[in-house]
Order: C-alpha cells, then structure tokens, then sequence
C-alpha cells in the first residue's frame, strides 16, 4: 500500500561517529560517507542510537549533520537524526538539517519524558508544519520508555511531509497494522528482521550491521526486491550470526565500533557512558568476524 516516502527504501546505514581523543573526528567521518557511496548503500544516517547522539552537544550534532551532507554532495541520502525529547529543540534541529542539504529527518520519539498519545502526535505535527522537510519516524521504545501506537502513526501518515516509518519495535502484529492502515514505508529497525518485513510489505532496513558490511545487506533487500527469496533468504541466514552478537554482546553502539576497531576502520573510541567490550567479549567478535569471513 506504500506510496509517499519511497526514497528512503532499501538499506539507510545507520552510521557511527567516529571520535578521535574525545573529539569528532571529521576526516574519518568523511571517509566513511566515501566508503557507503562506494558500497552502493542507498542512505546514510548520522546521529541516530548508533552515531551517540545522546552524547553529542547540540553543536557537535550540526557539526556531524553538516559534515555527512558535505561529503555526500548528493551521491548518497542523507537521513539526519533531528529528534528530541522537547519540540522546540527537534524543530530547531531539524531546519538545521534541512538548511545542511540533509535529505530527510529522522525523528526519534520524545524519550525519557513519555508523553501521551496526542502528545507523540502533536510533537510530531509540529515539527512537520515547521520544517518543510520529509520526516522518518522513529518508534524505538526499548529506547524511549514508550510506544508510539499504531493508531497514532496512522494519524501522523495524513501529515504531508510524515513520509515513513524506522519501526524497531520487533512487533510484527505493530508494524502489519501501520502497513495496512497507512501509506508509510515501514523500513526496519532490526537487523535481524527486515526479510520477514519485507515479507510484509516493508520496504528495507535502517542497519547497524551496514557499517562493516553494506553490500551484504544490500544483496539480500535487492534479491528480495526481485523476487529470488531463495537468495534473499539464504544472505540473512549469513548475516543473522553476524547481528546477534554485534546486537546482543552489549548495547549498540559498543558491539559495531568494536567490530569496526578490529576491522582496522574505526579506532572505537566511545564517549561515556558506553563501554568498552571486555577482552574476552573483544575475542569473541573477533571469533565471529572471522567465521563470517571478514577476518
């Protein structure tokens, strides 16, 4: 039923923030917007859960978001994380973003403060009748404290410039009813499930997993995309191994930057409150990397 929103279909890569001694470390940001326009990944998504942007100060966050529209000089999407738990700071980060040359805004759900449903609703709203920008959802409650509820996205999808939806609930009963009561692209926010969301309809993934291997997840949205659910499904049975640990070892972002320290791409420095993995853990996803052949 999909219609608006389509240009945010196929693999976004959520992107990590590199740091360098405490600070942003511009030149490996860049290469890393280089590296997905390379890889052929459809979308970039600096300062979402992945890129920290919990520890960001509200002038790094433009500084990350301005940075990624730069270097993507229209080869590559870029889908800038704008939310917040107060709309007078999503609107303003969001005409920053649009003025950056971003493409699109994603928009986390108000955390920490749980809002009602008209709440969500006129957040939302607001935002979209500010900044004529399109807005990705983002319904992530093991983040937010709450969940955005379907009937509340289907009011939202009647908002023009609302044009998708990051669903990372897990829920296949949530994202089936936004399927079939709204235009929204659904893209998931689960590595591990969007064959089963495109299976529904579901339009792609938003993939932390991207990081280190773009063309992997690529391969399986376009075998799907064409039909050959065979292969589709045969490159997630390859990758599921691949985002279990990096998704389940400890909270994102520790596991993907650690990957990418390893890989040689990333010095994986994290900001507090994220931790390092232990050593031990360290082996482990070095054990899996290897197995999965990029080691």
């Amino acid at each position: 039923m999909a219609t608006k929103g389509e240009q945010f279909a196929g693999l976004t890569v959520a992107l990590v923030t590199p740091f360098q001694d405490g600070k942003i470390d511009e030149a490996a940001l860049r290469k890393l917007v280089d590296y997905h326009v390379e890889q052929g990944a459809d979308c970039i998504s600096p300062v979402g859960t992945t890129g920290e942007s919990p520890t960001l100060s509200h002038d790094e966050h433009e500084q990350v978001i301005s940075t990624v529209c730069d270097q993507a000089a229209g080869r590559i999407k870029v889908m800038a994380g704008t939310g917040s738990n107060s709309t007078a700071e999503a609107i303003r980060l969001t005409r920053f973003a649009k003025e950056a040359g971003a493409d699109g805004a994603l928009m986390v759900a108000p955390y920490y403060n749980k809002p009602m449903q008209d709440g969500f609703y006129l957040h939302f709203k607001s935002v979209a009748e500010a900044v004529d920008i399109p807005i990705v959802l983002y319904n992530i409650p093991g983040r937010t404290a709450k969940n955005i509820e379907p009937e509340t996205i289907t009011r939202l999808a009647e908002v023009p410039n609302i044009v998708a939806i990051k669903e990372s609930t897990g829920s296949m009963d949530q994202a089936s009813q936004i399927i079939a009561t709204t235009d929204l692209p659904v893209v998931s926010g689960h590595d591990r499930l969007p064959v089963l969301l495109m299976r529904l309809d579901g339009r792609g993934v938003a993939s932390v997993v991207g990081n280190i291997v773009p063309r992997d997840v690529k391969a399986m949205i376009d075998a799907f995309n064409k039909g050959d659910i065979t292969a589709a499904r045969a490159q997630h049975q390859k990758l599921f191994p691949l985002c279990r640990d990096l998704l389940s070892m400890a909270t994102n972002p520790i596991p993907i930057k650690a990957a990418m320290k390893i890989l040689g791409r990333d010095r994986g420095e994290l900001r507090l409150p994220m931790t390092p993995l232990t050593e031990s853990q360290e082996k482990s996803l070095a054990e899996t990397l290897r197995t999965y052949g990029l080691l």
